[in-house]
């Protein structure tokens, strides 16, 4: 008895030496977190827990594999697995559903969202290109980089669906941005973008994209319709104060006053019910793992992993961000679940396969690399 525990320890030991304990830690509990706030959004329904648990397990599985590849395998893949990933964005927009537009593809068990994919992929490509270039990049570099990061983020805005297209394009932007191209870079492209919008606003957007865009700037002129979401869920943060109302107490929730509660707008409904603690805590959660990503970024040896690592931290930030200011009124609607607390498979995987790959830059670390 005593060889078979001391065989299935030290097998248990190969198996989770690849994993980053504290990250880990942080993800444990936000996941934690996340099922307890689901539980009570979703009407104490076990049946909602159960299948985001099993979404977790996946992501997890996921994560487990991916931090047990090398940076430098995974840099050899890397083209095939960005052009892999745009095959199902192709397929979405022939196939796909969604209520706005073509978002997902219906697998049968369980629906499938492709830009998903290409929050990973993505800055792993950006990042293989610049690895072996000159840094900081020259113009003809950018310029590439630029294409890879603008494919993608075309289809994307062909489905559309403008929240995943921001954040798909700016886990691209940040890996080039870690390469040491210098702020005005950026400027330019904000100003072209500026230039553009009123283009975008005649022949682009949709009427929905409008409304959101009319509604974020004064939400209080449609207060019974386009404005509701913004208005409901300013008033469940407000409602929870400094502790909150309690597990399972929430009103705004539980009366059906917060819209997406279980999804993109969970995050209201854990301020209302865990008040101004509960937040904190989360934030700080979250602080943590993005300031662990840079940490481990920082500390890699070589350019690929570096540039990975840094840009799937400081996106997780933008998830985050994003989210939080969208549900307090500070941000337009645009659609973007808040990292392992909104009810969602494709996005909850695809984020911990990421930082599998985080945790994979963490343990591997060749000798030889610049």
């Amino acid at each position: 008895m005593g060889e078979i525990l001391r065989w299935l320890f030290d097998l248990a030991m190969r198996m989770t030496r690849t994993l980053d304990w504290p990250l880990l830690g942080a993800l444990l509990a936000l996941m934690g977190i996340g099922l307890a706030v689901l539980y009570s959004a979703g009407g104490q329904s076990m049946h909602l827990v159960v299948a985001q648990g099993s979404r977790f397990a996946v992501g997890l599985a996921a994560l487990w594999a991916l931090s047990r590849v090398s940076p430098s395998q995974l840099r050899n893949w890397t083209p095939l697995v960005f052009g892999a990933s745009l095959v199902p964005l192709l397929a979405v927009l022939v196939i796909g559903t969604g209520k706005h537009g073509s978002h997902w593809i219906n697998l049968g068990v369980f629906y499938f969202q492709p830009a998903e994919l290409l929050k990973l992929s993505l800055p792993m490509m950006v990042a293989w290109y610049l690895n072996n270039r000159p840094l900081p990049p020259r113009l003809d570099s950018v310029l590439v980089s630029a294409a890879i990061i603008g494919v993608p983020t075309g289809l994307i805005l062909l489905q559309p669906d403008f929240g995943t297209a921001m954040l798909v394009a700016t886990s691209g932007a940040f890996a080039l941005y870690l390469s040491g191209l210098p702020w005005w870079w950026f400027g330019m492209a904000f100003a072209g973008v500026a230039a553009v919008a009123p283009v975008a606003w005649f022949w682009l957007l949709k009427p929905y994209q409008k409304d959101r865009i009319l509604t974020f700037l004064n939400p209080e002129s449609d207060p019974l319709g386009a404005g509701w979401n913004i208005i409901q869920s300013k008033i469940a943060i407000g409602a929870g104060g400094l502790h909150g109302k309690g597990w399972g107490q929430g009103s705004q929730s539980h009366l059906n006053y917060i819209p997406e509660h279980t999804t993109d707008f969970i995050f209201a409904v854990l301020s209302e019910e865990f008040g101004w603690v509960g937040v904190a805590v989360v934030l700080a959660l979250y602080l943590f793992v993005v300031g662990r990503c840079l940490w481990i970024a920082a500390d890699a040896r070589d350019g690929y992993s570096r540039l990975l690592a840094g840009a799937l931290g400081l996106a997780f930030c933008v998830y985050v961000i994003v989210n939080g200011g969208m549900i307090a009124g500070l941000l337009p609607v645009v659609g973007v679940p808040m990292p392992l607390l909104s009810y969602g498979g494709t996005s909850a995987v695809s984020l911990l396969a990421g930082l599998g790959v985080v945790m994979a830059v963490r343990v591997h670390k060749p000798v030889h690399a610049r």
